[in-house]
């Protein structure tokens, strides 16, 4: 299924009822305020408007906002602004029960790459080799940081009761 985006609305509408949650989980991940979340996920969701190139298939299309999302949360986080402001009010994650609360605020505390590898991993349940592709790292890479990314995460949350999530 080809599709071009380059500014038609229907496409774009489309593209905002599939992957919006995806988008706004990806940005939470790094971002952590409201308004940083919803200012990243417009300019993405611009960039698909603005896009001037068709898409293989949905997959693609996904992976195309995957890597655009992360690539436009770590500018951001770069930029001399979100590094010197504080934010006035911070997001504040709902889950269904208390572990998994635990383990979310468990893996937005590891380090970037780690975090990159393990979200996903886990929660967009891509393959070690399209992690590689997403991310422009070798498998190995990918393997290496899912293997330490687990063990900090086991470390962090206290080891056994937690095995059967990684």
């Amino acid at each position: 299924m080809n599709k071009a985006s380059g500014g038609t609305n229907c496409e774009v509408t489309n593209a905002l009822r599939k992957y919006s949650d995806m988008v706004r989980r990806i940005c939470f991940m790094y971002l952590h305020n409201q308004e940083d979340v919803e200012d990243v996920f417009q300019e993405v969701f611009l960039k698909l408007l603005q896009a001037n190139f068709t898409f293989e298939n949905d997959e693609h299309e996904k992976a195309w906002l995957c890597r655009i999302t992360i690539n436009k949360c770590k500018d951001l986080c770069k930029s001399y602004w979100y590094r010197n402001v504080e934010s006035i009010k911070d997001m504040e994650l709902v889950y269904k029960d208390e572990m998994e609360s635990e383990v979310m605020h468990a893996v937005l505390s590891l380090p970037s790459k780690y975090k990159d590898v393990i979200y996903l991993f886990y929660y967009e349940d891509y393959t070690a080799n399209e992690i590689a592709k997403l991310l422009n790292q070798k498998i190995n890479t990918v393997y290496s940081n899912l293997h330490r990314a687990r063990n900090l995460l086991k470390h962090k949350l206290g080891g056994s009761e937690y095995e059967y999530i990684f």
